[in-house]
């Protein structure tokens, strides 16, 4: 009898959960070590000098840790300032191509978008290799590795610095045994808290779909719905025609099908209005201005700056899903609308440049672009060609822009001015104190397309419509008062000149 009590306590210690023993493991290995090299690298040199092929066989055998990502809370009383705590992640990436800082650069954008998600960033781990593992974006050996990563920040979550397909998505959870989501899942998640108006939760509902529809799990026979075959009696329709029917995942897909439909009709239904009032500013001959850009970059700022529009202005990214249209007037008196745009980022997901097209088209049907970038980001000629590659995809590339560097106060003098040499048609601006912004508007005023042809006449004051017609829609370049009417001279479009060329005055 006490044989089988020892028996039995002893065979309890023995089924332990292998989570529990691998923390334990983990633990004494970090007491053992403390005096010993970082773990992950193989000769406890991080960043050394370089030493020929045998630096880079090193940095391929390393999960290279990013310092100064954690975003975890030091001081108690910072609590009421994140109410609501979501999850706890790490942040793994693949270098492939670049330096160890452009690396690190995308890993520490990644965290920035994490912590815009509401999460909280642990840790952050980069892994050199020529190409990400087709199986678990990491490889297998470094994916156990970064299961005991997750173990000892006790993180539930895993965010990696790409889009995985539905495998790397898979079997990467089934090794570090916490939920994995990609980047553009994040990216996903952040549009959809920010989405306010009814197309833009529409557009990020269908970007969602898109990228759902691939990588819902089933579940096989067992979430089968229906016997097929028909026929009477428990047996079905007979011998070799009892199948599984339509399978729970099979629903789904049809489900998520029909509501993908339903939603582009939806998101049509809507773009027609904003179609609409476009053609009427084009009707009316008013020049239009789109603020584009990085995410982050201080295009809202701007445009309340330009316009005293007063949208919102958030220190995170994506603050910004609904376009805002503004009317402004040039220091000229010039009429012309400016239009804010949602920020875009690098590796935006295809999905959302799919859903958001109608959205993005304010920039493409725009005569002016201005371009903000974040004067004081790291690498700033990063996020212009990001723009731009959104740009040729929505079909932009060939708008006139003004690159606007923005946040010039507190942004490195030497970093402004080699900005300024690379783009021709650029200008420093701060949108917080307000410095370089009559620089701007005189650049953005002679950018403006103008009306071509130019009329002068001699208008009744009865006919005082036109005259403001021309200072609406046109540039006016001299106006007197006479006896008979304002003599005007302008320049206007085709059809105000129409209308004006009654009142034509012939040259004596």
């Amino acid at each position: 009898m006490t044989t089988s009590t020892r028996s039995t306590s002893d065979d309890r210690e023995n089924r332990r959960r292998p989570a529990d023993l691998r923390a334990e493991a983990l633990m004494d290995e970090d007491l053992a070590g403390v005096d010993e090299a970082p773990r992950g690298s193989a000769d406890g040199v991080y960043g050394g000098g370089y030493d020929g092929d045998q630096f880079d066989r090193t940095d391929r055998a390393a999960l290279r840790r990013v310092a100064g990502l954690s975003t975890e809370l030091e001081d108690v009383t910072e609590v009421e300032y994140r109410q609501l705590r979501l999850e706890r992640v790490v942040l793994v990436g693949v270098w492939t191509e670049g330096t160890a800082e452009d690396a690190e650069n995308s890993l520490a954008e990644l965290a920035a978008l994490a912590e815009t998600a509401g999460s909280v960033v642990l840790d952050g781990v980069i892994q050199r290799r020529d190409r990400p593992d087709p199986a678990t974006y990491i490889g297998s050996g470094k994916a156990e590795e970064l299961r005991e990563v997750v173990l000892s920040t006790g993180a539930d979550t895993v965010v990696c610095d790409g889009e995985l397909t539905p495998a790397q998505l898979i079997h990467l959870e089934d090794v570090v045994k916490v939920k994995v989501v990609d980047r553009t899942a994040l990216i996903l998640d952040i549009f959809a808290q920010h989405a306010k108006s009814r197309e833009g939760k529409a557009q990020v509902s269908l970007a969602q779909m898109q990228y759902m529809l691939p990588r819902l799990r089933g579940w096989g026979q067992s979430l089968s719905r229906q016997m097929g075959g028909g026929g009477s009696g428990s047996s079905g329709g007979g011998m070799a025609t009892r199948g599984p029917g339509e399978t729970k995942i099979e629903t789904d897909r049809r489900r998520i099908r029909e509501k993908m439909a339903k939603l582009r009709r939806e998101i049509a239904a809507m773009k027609t209005g904003r179609d609409t009032k476009r053609q009427e500013r084009r009707r009316n001959a008013i020049p239009s201005v789109a603020i584009a850009g990085y995410t982050n970059a201080g295009k809202s700022s701007l445009l309340n700056r330009l316009t005293g529009a007063g949208v919102l202005v958030e220190n995170a990214l994506f603050a910004t899903l609904d376009p805002t249209i503004r009317r402004a007037t040039t220091p000229g008196g010039r009429v012309y609308t400016l239009a804010d745009t949602v920020g875009f980022v690098r590796h935006l997901p295809h999905h959302l440049v799919e859903a958001f097209r109608s959205t993005m088209e304010e920039v493409a049907d725009a005569d002016l672009v201005l371009h903000v970038v974040d004067g004081a980001h790291p690498d700033p000629e990063a996020q212009l060609a990001a723009v731009r590659e959104v740009f040729a995809e929505v079909g932009a590339g060939e708008v006139p822009e003004i690159v606007v560097i923005n946040k010039a106060d507190a942004a490195d003098p030497l970093v402004i001015q080699r900005l300024l040499r690379r783009e021709p048609h650029a200008v420093a601006v701060s949108a917080r104190t307000g410095a370089g912004l009559d620089e701007l508007l005189k650049l953005l005023e002679d950018e403006i397309p103008r009306p071509d042809i130019e009329v002068e006449a001699l208008v009744p004051y009865t006919r005082g419509d036109l005259v403001s017609r021309a200072h609406a829609q046109g540039e006016v370049l001299g106006e007197d008062h006479r006896a008979e009417g304002t003599l005007l001279r302008a320049r206007v479009r085709e059809e105000l000149a129409a209308e004006l060329a009654r009142y034509a005055v012939t040259p004596a």
